[in-house]
């Protein structure tokens, strides 16, 4: 039997159901999982206030995390794998698991551990995990595995659907548009990665350089939507260090440059993300050979092939 270690921070709950798929085929087989949720010192809010979210987005995009409270991870288990289950904030991991992979602690626990991510967001989620790979790398661990659940919901609905979901709490179908989120129907057949998990440790799998989740469809990449991400990263990264001249975090003297971000941000989901959609489709022949090769650089390591679903499928 192994010890796993599980950092955890969930919002909506949609990540601990997630988290909780996964984890349930571990418990079952007997090995001992130590689920950690990370908890911020100063809570965030949920639903968001639109003031409170925008003014989130440099500090995160910055990876300028505030402090948490100290955990309750044990000092005398010397864990075997470590499970990452994070959310994507402002094309960012999220400042409460930035805040763990910055702390001498996560240094300790992951040095030298194979580690696995799991991610569930909206559909932009590839500068998070570069983001990711580097905190891990810092660290000393390994980054042997990475999932990822999206909303399947059509772009420009989710632009609607979820900021109604993080500024209102609410996520049910709204203007004959899809529920927000992540189907639970992919949220349950993600116990799937949970079997898998529980066959790599039995045979000692963890130990080696090789992925335990090929042949899962652990994560498939849009290529076209990894385009528009890196714009508008890079927007976000122009747009962070400057609100950041202007104060620290909740401090009043910030709020003309958020009101402008705000407008700017508005403006770029209507226009400048639909446009550079249409001219992706319009250059798919050109870009289509490209588009291929980035789409299996990105899903690396764990990849979108399916060869082993017929194993763990239910």
């Amino acid at each position: 039997m192994k010890n796993v270690l599980v950092i955890s921070f969930s919002q909506t709950g949609q990540l601990a159901d997630l988290t909780a798929q996964v984890v349930a085929p571990l418990r079952a087989a007997g090995h001992t999982v130590h689920l950690e949720t990370l908890e911020p010192v100063t809570p965030f809010p949920w639903p968001w206030p639109i003031v409170d979210f925008v003014d989130a987005m440099p500090e995160c995009v910055q990876l300028d995390p505030p402090p948490l409270k100290p955990t309750n991870i044990p000092n005398d288990i010397k864990f075997d794998l470590v499970i990452l289950s994070y959310q994507v904030w402002y094309l960012a991991p999220a400042m409460p698991i930035t805040a763990f992979m910055q702390s001498s602690e996560a240094k300790r626990l992951l040095k030298g551990k194979p580690v696995v991510t799991l991610v569930a967001c909206r559909n932009m989620w590839l500068a998070a995990h570069d983001a990711m790979q580097g905190l891990i790398a810092h660290v000393g661990g390994t980054l042997r595995d990475h999932v990822v659940l999206v909303d399947r919901g059509h772009a420009l609905a989710t632009f609607i659907t979820t900021p109604r979901w993080v500024l209102t709490g609410r996520r049910d179908r709204f203007l004959g548009l899809p529920p927000a989120g992540v189907a639970p129907e992919a949220i349950r057949q993600s116990r799937r990665f949970g079997h898998a998990l529980v066959d790599a440790l039995a045979n000692d799998r963890e130990k080696n350089d090789a992925p335990m989740l090929s042949g899962l469809r652990a994560v498939e990449v849009n290529p076209r939507l990894a385009m528009s991400e890196r714009a508008v990263r890079r927007a976000f990264g122009v747009w962070s260090r400057l609100i950041r001249a202007f104060g620290k975090r909740g401090s009043w003297t910030r709020r003309p440059i958020l009101l402008v971000f705000a407008l700017y941000l508005i403006t770029m989901i209507l226009t400048v993300v639909p446009i550079s959609l249409l001219l992706q489709w319009l250059l798919s022949p050109v870009l289509r050979p490209r588009l291929e090769r980035m789409r299996t650089r990105l899903e690396r390591p764990s990849g979108s092939q399916d060869f082993n679903l017929h194993k763990y499928e239910q």
